[in-house]
């Protein structure tokens, strides 16, 4: 189905592809609308223009494409389906995810993963193919950031404040640059083979969703971060 969004106010499009049927909706012209697909779970929305702030909230099961860049907030609570950016995404995306998966070609803005939390047996997903703002991983309290620098390799591919308040989850970062500005409550450390095993399959579904070769990754060096145990932020969520 084939919907043309450039005369249509946010409202108007998302009551459109609500009424769609299951299956693909390919949406053209889009100009800043908001909230596009949030909470679907069995559709797959091709999206060609600019998505607004908040594509893909409350995701729950769904799929979407967009064919540029997006705006802030992407994924914003999503709980299940799949994001695939194929340019660069603004401030807070993935916020407060707690399952599926966001694939970023480029870059990502301020705060990418903020809140991100696993659950039960989901754990989210965010792949972010450049670099990321300043306070990647904020909050973070569950799931899997991985950050390739891609672009950027003279550098450390995330700005300040890396993992502020971090409680769960880990950090992946491809950079051969030493780690620095760190805050006390995150631990990094070479990652191991483990590690690497670990991460392979995100990898290895980045380099085929955007025809990267793999060899433009690895083979490289990649830290992970987690949370210190002596975090007094633990301490706000659980006795230890």
């Amino acid at each position: 189905m084939k919907i043309d969004a450039y005369n249509m106010n946010q409202t108007v499009l998302n009551q459109a592809i609500r009424r769609a049927p299951t299956g693909d909706i390919n949406l053209m012209g889009c100009l800043g609308q908001r909230f596009i697909g949030a909470g679907i779970s069995d559709k797959k929305i091709h999206i060609n223009g600019v998505p607004g702030n908040a594509l893909g909230a409350y995701l729950d099961g769904g799929t979407i494409i967009v064919n540029g860049n997006a705006q802030d907030a992407t994924g914003d609570t999503m709980n299940d389906g799949l994001i695939v950016i194929n340019g660069s995404s603004g401030d807070a995306t993935g916020y407060s995810m707690r399952g599926g998966a966001i694939f970023v070609k480029g870059n990502a803005g301020y705060r990418a993963g903020i809140h991100m939390k696993a659950y039960q047996n989901k754990i989210p997903l965010l792949v972010i193919g450049g670099a990321a703002g300043s306070f990647l991983g904020e909050y973070q309290a569950g799931g899997h950031i991985v950050v390739l620098g891609l672009g950027c390799e003279e550098r450390v591919p995330f700005g300040y404040f890396c993992g502020t308040g971090m409680h769960g989850g880990k950090i992946f970062i491809r950079s051969a640059q030493p780690l620095t500005n760190l805050p006390p409550q995150v631990l990094a450390s070479d990652a191991s083979d483990k590690d690497m095993q670990e991460i392979m399959p995100y990898i290895t579904e980045y380099c085929e969703r955007f025809d990267i070769p793999m060899d433009a990754i690895l083979p490289h060096h990649f830290y992970v971060l987690t949370p210190n145990a002596k975090s007094p932020y633990k301490r706000l969520y659980a006795i230890n």
